[in-house]
């Protein structure tokens, strides 16, 4: 009884989820997308792990721009899906590169955590405190009348 009855905080929960994970993004991606080429350099050559040897600075960018952007747009809950298949493709790159590495589950966990999450998003939607919620045309099958239950 007492659990259901939290059923009316989901859009609740997930503005908090996404302000969390979003500004721990913030964190994580600041560092590497002003560090410059040389950074971005470093980063991108975890692509060669799946034998692109091609545009490190270019990868390592789009790396460093989806943490730190994304972590921007999850929490204002804009561009919400693209977004977070941006950072779930991420996340696989980085697994892959722990694992390449041989820092096994452990040192995977962490991104592939983040992988899960992401995904898990793409199909639950940033709710109803978001950008894309509130930008979203009036007649898109979802009414803005509330209904009462």
């Amino acid at each position: 009884m007492i659990w259901t009855s939290l059923n009316k905080y989901r859009d609740i929960g997930l503005l908090i989820l996404r302000l969390g994970i979003g500004g721990m993004f913030i964190f994580h991606g600041a560092p590497k997308i002003i560090g410059g080429p040389e950074k971005w350099e470093k980063l991108g050559a975890t692509m060669g792990i799946f034998g692109v040897h091609f545009l490190p600075v270019f990868w390592g960018f789009m790396s460093s721009f989806a943490e730190f952007f994304g972590g921007v747009c999850l929490i204002l809950g804009l561009f919400f899906r693209p977004i977070c298949i941006l950072l779930t493709i991420n996340m696989a790159v980085a697994t892959s590169m722990h694992l390449h590495r041989g820092d096994g589950l452990g040192g995977a966990s962490h991104a592939i955590e983040g992988g899960i999450l992401f995904l898990s998003l793409i199909l639950i939607g940033p709710g109803k405190y978001s950008l894309d919620e509130k930008l979203k045309p009036y007649n898109s099958g979802r009414s803005n009348i509330p209904v009462l239950s």
